[in-house]
Parts: structure tokens; C-alpha cells; sequence
């Protein structure tokens, strides 16, 4: 089997939800915390008016739910 990361995703995404959050989790552990920073203002900026903008939110449940 190639290891590649769509191969990988496809293998991971048969895991029960429990399992993929797992290591989805411990992924994310090994990514340096420079990476994962959101120093960029406009970005954050972004973030916030997206955080306040309620007129197009799909609750996580509806969007999870989709097949």
C-alpha cells in the first residue's frame, strides 16, 4: 500500500468517530505551535466577523450528519 496522505485520509476515515478523534489529536500534537499560531491580523480579523455573523450558521450536527 502507497503511503500517501490521500491514502492515509481513506484508511483513517474507516475508523469508528472515537478512533479518528484520537488521531486527529495526536496529528495535531506534533505540529509545531508556530504553525498553528494566528499571528496574521486580517486573518484573525476574519475569524471574528465570521465568529459574529450568525446569518449563515449550520449547526456542527447538520454538517456532520452529511453524507
Amino acid at each position: 500500500m502507497q503511503l500517501t496522505p490521500d491514502a492515509i485520509f481513506e484508511a483513517a476515515m474507516n475508523l469508528p468517530e472515537g478512533e479518528r478523534l484520537d488521531l486527529a489529536t495526536r496529528i495535531m500534537d506534533t505540529v509545531s505551535p508556530e504553525i498553528m499560531s494566528a499571528d496574521d491580523p486580517d486573518f484573525l480579523a476574519e475569524l471574528e466577523r465570521r465568529f459574529n455573523d450568525d446569518s449563515a450558521t449550520i449547526p456542527w450536527s447538520e454538517i456532520r450528519d452529511r453524507k
